[in-house]
This record gives C-alpha cells, sequence and structure tokens, in this order.
C-alpha cells in the first residue's frame, strides 16, 4: 500500500514592501502569502520578518496568530495531503511556524499584563500535533490568561500532578487525530476526578465536536478564538466527581476494543501474511515498500479500534476515503484496501461490532474504487 523556491535576504521580500500599509484582511491575506512563501522557501529568516514587520506595523497580535500563521500552516496540511510537498519539508514548515511564534510571543505587542484566571494548555498524551495548542496558549495569553501551556504528549498522570501543584481554573485539552481519543477521555476524566473542568479542541473531536460531547469533556470549541471567547463568558461548569469513563460509553463492556488494542500486534502480522497471497503485487513490493504496508495496515487496526471505542462506524469510514484519496494523490493503487479489510474481518469473524464497522468501510471504498476504475480506462 503502500519546490523549493530561491531564497531571498531578510529585507528584500514583499514584506519589507509592504510597510506602511493598512492592516487589515487584505493585508492579512497578503502577509499569509507572504509567510507561505518564506515557509516553503524555508527561509526561517524571512518569516519572523513578515510577522515581527507586521506587528510592527501595528498589525493585531491575535490576528497575525490566527488569519497569518496558522492560515499558512493549514495550507501545509493541505499540500502534504496532495503530494506537493513531503514529510520532511511538512515537518521543516511546521518548525518555522512554530518559531515565527515564538517571534511573535516575545514581541513588546504581545505582552499583556495578566487580569484573568489560570488555564492550562496541554496536548493528549501521544499527540505530537502541538502547533493548535501552541497558538490557543498564545491567544489566550495575549488575552489576560496566566497560561501553562504544557506543550505536545502529555501523560494524563503528569497533567495531573500538574494541576495539583496549581491553582488552574480550567485544561484546554488539544487533539489533531482520532486515535488520539481514548487517550483524551482518560485525561478528560482525569481531570474532571481532581475538580478540572476540560474544554477541548483540535481536528480530532469532529468538525461539529461530536465526541467531544460524547466523551463529556464540559466544553468544546471548533477553534482558537473560540475558545478563548467561551473561556471569556465565565467559568466553566465544575464537573462531577464520581464520572467514569464507562459511563460514557458503556458499549466498551463487550471488550471488543481491549481485546484488540491489546492483539494489535499478531493482527496486523496475521493480515499482512494474509494480504501477500490475496494481492499479488506485494510479491514485488521492496523492502521499503513492505514496511510502509506494515506502517499502514497499523494505522488501520488503530483507527479500527478507535472506532470499536467510541462506537463511530463512520470514523473508520471517513479515515479509508482519506487514505484512499491520500493513497491516489501518491500514485499508489487504493486497490489494496478492500483485501485488507476482507482479511480483517476474516480474523476478527467473532466480533460482531467489529464486522459492522469493517463491513461499512468497505461500503465507503465502493465510489472510490469505482472512480479510480472510470480514471485508469
Amino acid at each position: 500500500m503502500s519546490t523549493r523556491t530561491p531564497h531571498r535576504p531578510p529585507g528584500t521580500g514583499t514584506a519589507a514592501r509592504t510597510v506602511g500599509a493598512t492592516v487589515g484582511e487584505p493585508v492579512f491575506e497578503q502577509l499569509a502569502d507572504e509567510l507561505w512563501d518564506a515557509v516553503s522557501a524555508a527561509d526561517e529568516h524571512t518569516a519572523v520578518e513578515v510577522v515581527v514587520g507586521a506587528l510592527e506595523r501595528g498589525a493585531d497580535p491575535e490576528s497575525v496568530l490566527l488569519d497569518v500563521i496558522a492560515r499558512v500552516q493549514a495550507k501545509v496540511g493541505e499540500e502534504w495531503a496532495a503530494n506537493r510537498i513531503n514529510v520532511a519539508q511538512e515537518h521543516a514548515a511546521t518548525a518555522i511556524n512554530e518559531r515565527a511564534v515564538a517571534a511573535l510571543s516575545l514581541h513588546p505587542a504581545a505582552r499583556p499584563t495578566p487580569t484573568r484566571g489560570r488555564i492550562t494548555v496541554a496536548c493528549v498524551d501521544g499527540e505530537w500535533h502541538a502547533l493548535p495548542a501552541r497558538l490557543l496558549a498564545e491567544v489566550l495569553t495575549l488575552r489576560g490568561w496566566q497560561v501553562d501551556y504544557l506543550g505536545a504528549q502529555v501523560p494524563s498522570p503528569h497533567l495531573i500532578a500538574h494541576l495539583h501543584r496549581t491553582d488552574s481554573d480550567a485544561v484546554a485539552l488539544s487533539s489533531s487525530i482520532a486515535t488520539r481519543l481514548p487517550a483524551a477521555h482518560a485525561a478528560i476524566t482525569a481531570c474532571q476526578a481532581v475538580g478540572v473542568p476540560v474544554l477541548v479542541g483540535g481536528a480530532a473531536f469532529g468538525p461539529d465536536g461530536r465526541y467531544a460531547f460524547l466523551l463529556d469533556a464540559d466544553a468544546w470549541a471548533p477553534d482558537a478564538r473560540a475558545a478563548a471567547d467561551r473561556l471569556a463568558l465565565g467559568p466553566l461548569p465544575r464537573p462531577r466527581a464520581d464520572h467514569q469513563q464507562l459511563d460514557d460509553l458503556p458499549h466498551l463492556a463487550d471488550q471488543e476494543y481491549t481485546l484488540i488494542t491489546r492483539n494489535s500486534t499478531a493482527l496486523v502480522r496475521a493480515v499482512f501474511t494474509a494480504l501477500q497471497d490475496a494481492f499479488p503485487a506485494m510479491r514485488t513490493y521492496s523492502e521499503v515498500q513492505l514496511e510502509r504496508t506494515a506502517e499502514d495496515l497499523a494505522h488501520i487496526v488503530e483507527f479500527l479500534a478507535t472506532a470499536l471505542y467510541l462506537g463511530d462506524e463512520d470514523l473508520f469510514a471517513g479515515f479509508l476515503t482519506w487514505t484512499a484519496q491520500i493513497l491516489t494523490a501518491r500514485g499508489v493503487p487504493a486497490s489494496s484496501l478492500p483485501p485488507t479489510l476482507d482479511a480483517l474481518a476474516r480474523e476478527l469473524k467473532d466480533f460482531p461490532r467489529a464486522t459492522r464497522i469493517l463491513e461499512r468501510g468497505a461500503e465507503a471504498l465502493t465510489p472510490v474504487d469505482h472512480s479510480t476504475a472510470e480514471s485508469r480506462s
């Protein structure tokens, strides 16, 4: 299954030419274009110059964070998905955007005196995409909160230890990848058990926040502005002290999620072996391609387990259609996915919920396979 643009010395790009322009929405769009040019060229100095220059001209720091840097970061993800940049370029671009955020945070225009309470901002255990949480932390700081930003991949015990040492009014928990939702649920429940309410956000929780509500978070926000607005309205509701994870997801009593998670390595190995017979093209794969195939299988099993955890068949179906699009963009046939689902179904024939989820995934792939076949004819 398995452009680099010319370097521009600081001060010679379009950022220097727009000094004195009126700061407004058209200018933020232009600044985002300039920042993208710098980021895509791996030009950290010009990227920082774009951001600092905007602040020097009187741009609102929050707008620079969310209408410039966040906009560019979204484009980084889109370009990676379309296979127009590779993983290394995506990581480099993200690192430069993080440096731009750091430069903004050190500017005098972005150093208000705290006038509100204290918020802890953290990423779920296993979540390495820290930039959304960092953007929120900076926005909350700009709005007068005292912010404890804990960064990426914060294990729940360490998060709770931090809450015991501080007097946080709330935790803002970020996750971008749906497979981190079981860990998010554990963190939400643990924070609530010590009396601290939790606001969650990030792509993992769904565009409408459906998984936030399913996992009984105290609040959800679709973006940093909305999160800051919600916290400004007043304290979040105090959580129930006796809340347990199983209260939210009673279907977990069937143990399917637990059994599949515990045996995921053996399951991936069995499906990998079965695929070599069901998908003859694998016999010509290089060692690298075989490694990538094993990684893809592990991701599929992980998303299947997450769908079992949440009791949501559409989560797995959506992941499969996205995966098919990613594979197609990279010139890899998505036709390897149905045999994978068949092999999984054979291994999990005694798991009724898993079987239904796999069937729903196969149904979702049908139009993808049809359109792929048409494009090749």
